[in-house]
């Protein structure tokens, strides 16, 4: 039986001492890189450099290190191949089974000022994303995991003498080759705004910037009576809102397609049963509930004055006692993918109700979003999806798996509201929701007053941001209000007052690293 082996190189040096550690004192051996292995030596952890499994030394201050067929055969090696295993006996080459990466810091160094070209150009990093994503593509036998914030979940494993299963193995190469993924795009973004131009990476723009775009049918007017509108298709596309079931009610409007897009782009990113009514493409409830009722009672009741005349989305089949619900408040549109036939039959009372059925086998977001200007179109891909292992706490208190996942809820569903947006939830059930105003302290204060106004208890709530706390103002607010946690993407030049101030208030607060604005 050989020893488990780990390759640890990181620039975020944060808790990997204590990983480290358990490694070594469940028997693994480490090998290790430049200062990676120098802070491991000096906290008493013995490690195997890297060049002495290669036999070769660090090339160019450090620029060569790990680009080797002892190292890259160690992580790209099938462990159930016998040719690959052949291979690797005859050229003396060990398996790796765990990879720990971070990269160098890029995006930190490109958005200091103070930094040269030349300084920003050393921290990108080769070694790193191309040992990730060799690590990544081989998942089925090897854990890499590129974010601290993963290591007290795999020191749980390690003390149990096992390690993550194949899939959760996928769910970490997943997240790894997105972030060498949003790596590239940084570095790429950085030098197009040298050359003063934009260099696109996936070629995405470029293969649909050409677009055919086909008229499906002239509306009755646009956003308002006197405007004329039409809707068009992008290449005949065979998704989206153009190709729903419309069961029964008007003729849907602009107004209308604009409301159900945001309603259905919302409602894809909630597993568990769950309820979003949209008015004027802001979400005004959101919740996730035991079942469809239940996660649309929770909805309505965060803003019923603003739920009127709203558009009511579901993410699994509307029953006979969430119709008859309905039924109950002017809605113009309710969106869901099955419909029970006693269901249809109570919402048919409304005849201009517009009932539409979405196919869930193949409907999908588009991979780019447009936007009009005066001239031409404004065109980017689709916002990020976070997962609960890329959050990031930053103040002395951590929140649980509990508390993580509510604020991931909490912040999915500000992605979907207006800049600067607050969403204040509790139990998966938005509570108060602060859209679309300029300043954020007067979205916090806007999303804590339709809370109150509402009767809900705030004491134990938690608090999303679509992007960072300019000032430790906002944290204040919450804090008056009795919220216990907050997540936020962080990136703030004032983070460290905005972290003190959680800490003196006894908040947890997470950082997600990746900003929602929506305009």
């Amino acid at each position: 039986m050989r020893n488990k082996r780990a390759l640890i190189s990181v620039s975020d040096k944060n808790g990997i001492i204590e990983l480290s550690k358990t490694l070594k004192k469940n028997n693994w051996e480490i090998l290790s890189t430049g200062g990676t292995a120098k802070v491991l030596r000096d906290n008493g952890i013995s490690v195997i450099d890297v060049e002495d499994i290669t036999e070769f030394p660090e090339l160019l201050n450090g620029r060569v290190k790990t680009l080797h067929p002892k190292i890259y055969g160690g992580l790209l090696a099938i462990h159930e191949n016998n040719d690959h295993l052949h291979e690797i006996k005859y050229h003396q080459i060990e398996l790796i089974d765990l990879l720990v990466v971070n990269l160098y810091p890029f995006k930190q160094k490109a958005n200091d000022s103070s930094k040269s070209h030349a300084e920003i150009v050393e921290n990108i990093d080769i070694g790193g994303p191309a040992m990730i994503r060799a690590a990544a593509k081989n998942y089925q036998y090897i854990t890499v995991v590129i974010n601290p914030n993963y290591y007290p979940k795999l020191i749980n494993y390690l003390n149990k003498n096992s390690l993550p299963d194949e899939q959760q193995r996928c769910k970490l190469a997943e997240i790894a080759f997105g972030h060498t993924f949003e790596y590239d795009q940084a570095i790429s973004c950085y030098l197009g705004k040298k050359n003063n131009s934009y260099i696109d990476n996936q070629n995405t723009l470029t293969k649909q910037i050409n677009l055919n775009l086909i008229k499906k049918h002239t509306m009755r007017y646009g956003e308002n009576p006197h405007q004329i509108a039409g809707i068009y298709s992008v290449d005949n596309a065979q998704h989206g809102l153009l190709n729903v079931k419309i069961i029964q009610g008007k003729e849907m409007s602009f107004n209308n397609y604009a409301d159900a897009d945001a309603a259905l782009n919302c409602i894809q990113e909630l597993d568990q049963p769950a309820c979003v009514i949209i008015k004027h493409t802001n979400p005004c409830g959101v919740a996730i509930g035991k079942d469809i009722y239940n996660a649309y009672q929770k909805a309505y009741s965060c803003d019923p004055i603003s739920a009127f005349g709203g558009i009511i989305a579901f993410n699994q089949k509307v029953d006979k006692p969430t119709a008859t619900a309905i039924n109950q408040q002017f809605a113009e549109v309710v969106l869901a993918p099955k419909y029970s036939e006693d269901a249809l039959e109570i919402l048919s009372k409304k005849k201009n109700l517009r009932i539409v059925q979405f196919p869930t086998a193949n409907f999908q977001s588009d991979s780019l979003e447009f936007r009009s200007i005066q001239g031409g179109f404004l065109v980017q891909s689709k916002d990020a999806i976070i997962t609960k292992d890329q959050l990031q706490t930053v103040t002395q208190k951590s929140p649980d798996d509990q508390e993580l996942a509510e604020l991931k809820f909490g912040f999915t569903v500000t992605k979907h509201v207006k800049s600067n947006a607050i969403v204040l939830s509790k139990n998966f059930q938005a509570i108060g929701i602060g859209a679309g105003q300029t300043s954020r302290i007067d979205s916090t204060k806007i999303a804590i007053k339709k809370a109150q106004d509402q009767g809900f208890e705030l004491n134990g709530a938690f608090a999303s941001s679509d992007a960072f706390f300019p000032f430790r103002d906002g944290i204040d607010e919450l804090a008056r209000a009795g919220i216990k946690a907050v997540i936020q993407p962080g990136g703030s030049i004032k983070d460290s007052e905005v972290i003190t101030a959680a800490d003196q208030h006894g908040i947890k607060m997470v950082f997600t690293n990746i900003r929602h604005f929506r305009h």
